[in-house]
């Protein structure tokens, strides 16, 4: 029987040397996990157990028969029978583009296999999630991987993680067309079932807000971003595939379902997620929750000038520039004998990249002489010379 080469010397690696010098030398159990299935394989190649990983190849395509990856690896398999190969892809009758997007897709799950954030630590970008945010979705473009949390007393608790395809030019999107994933702070706003999409969605689609009012502040533009399924006849795509939705595989589509909220759950969209410990991650939420808490002491005392040095020169609230703003808080100020501000369902997010935005919604309470209101609120915060201030405020 032949055998595959030395996997150091190959161009490809067999899925990158790099990556099967540190995965684990143990033999991995059979799962339904395509990507658990996958290093399987992988470990019985490296241990020159053709036969076996070919038995386990089959098993593969039998669970899932339009896992394109998983026939491209049967054919090597097939393929080192008579003759060497030199990398993933060997067999002939494949386009390039094909084969390097099925190259790129086998390296990002075996790298995400190997790179999983350590048990404690946590993502920098949630900071607190409201009592009603069940869940949270965190989407790092670098590693084509989609982290689902669950809310724990307002913290976030990784559950899952997917493989996930992205925009065919990558990330950081800025106008119409370009083929770029946006990055920010993004909520699913509905859930379309399959029946009302064409087949190329699959199981199903989430929308999100993009462009939020931070996007359209910069001038960013374009719309009908979503999470969605991938066709029939494809288990995943290459990880830069879609026009700038992020795709997932049906079955994880459909696990994600299980999860997310319209209306409620976020999806925070970096191009490379950073890992805190504990302590970093409560100091960083106690310095923004100081900050909020400022804000709302001063809002009220019905200073309006302590109330306003919250707030940038620039600040946005629909048709309202600054100055606007603040002859409408000094008018409503006045007719206040006294003021009671509570700030309850308080989520924060901090926007990835370096913008340096955070984004906190909460539902307001406030209570006076002359008035009893709730409402829910979103507030975009924009750091400026160490100093936080805000440059959109609305409703949520």
């Amino acid at each position: 029987m032949a055998s595959f080469p030395d996997l150091s010397s190959l161009r490809y690696g067999w899925l990158a040397a790099t990556l099967l010098l540190c995965a684990p030398a143990h033999a991995v159990e059979p799962t339904a996990d395509p990507e658990t299935a996958l290093q399987q394989i992988i470990e019985e190649i490296r241990a020159n157990r053709l036969d076996q990983a070919l038995v386990s190849t089959d098993r593969l395509i039998d669970a899932f028969p339009n896992f394109r990856l998983a026939h491209l690896i049967r054919g090597d398999l097939l393929t080192a029978r008579v003759r060497p190969i030199d990398s993933i892809g060997g067999v002939q009758g494949i386009s390039g583009a094909t084969l390097n997007g099925l190259r790129a897709e086998a390296l990002a799950r075996l790298r995400a296999r190997d790179q999983r954030p350590q048990p404690n630590q946590l993502p920098r970008d949630l900071l607190a999630l409201a009592p009603e945010q069940g869940h949270a979705v965190l989407v790092d473009t670098a590693k084509s991987r989609l982290y689902v949390f669950r809310n724990d007393h307002g913290s976030p608790r990784l559950i899952a993680d997917y493989y996930v395809s992205q925009g065919k030019e990558g990330a950081e999107k800025w106008r119409e067309g370009d083929k770029r994933t946006p990055l920010g702070v993004y909520f699913v706003t509905a859930a379309i079932p399959p029946k009302r999409l064409p087949a190329f969605y699959g199981s199903g689609a989430f929308p999100i807000n993009y462009p939020n009012e931070w996007d359209r502040r910069l001038g960013r533009s374009g719309y009908g971003i979503w999470l969605h399924g991938t066709p029939p006849d494809t288990y995943a795509r290459p990880p830069l595939a879609s026009d700038g939705c992020v795709v997932l595989a049906n079955q994880d589509l459909d696990a994600l379902s299980g999860f997310v909220e319209p209306g409620q759950t976020p999806v925070v969209i970096g191009q490379q997620a950073e890992w805190v410990s504990p302590e970093a991650w409560r100091r960083e939420r106690a310095r923004v929750v100081q900050v909020v808490e400022s804000w709302r002491q001063d809002w009220e005392s019905r200073d309006t000038a302590r109330y306003l040095r919250h707030y940038a020169s620039d600040f946005r609230s629909g048709d309202h520039d600054l100055d606007a703003w603040r002859r409408q808080r000094e008018r409503f100020n006045g007719t206040k004998q006294w003021a009671s501000v509570s700030l309850a369902q308080l989520s924060i997010f901090r926007s990835p990249g370096r913008d340096n935005v955070i984004v906190v919604s909460f539902e307001l309470g406030y209570r006076s002489n002359d008035l009893n209101t709730t409402i829910k609120k979103r507030q975009y915060w924009h750091e400026r010379d160490g100093d936080w201030k805000i440059v959109y405020e609305g409703p949520a």
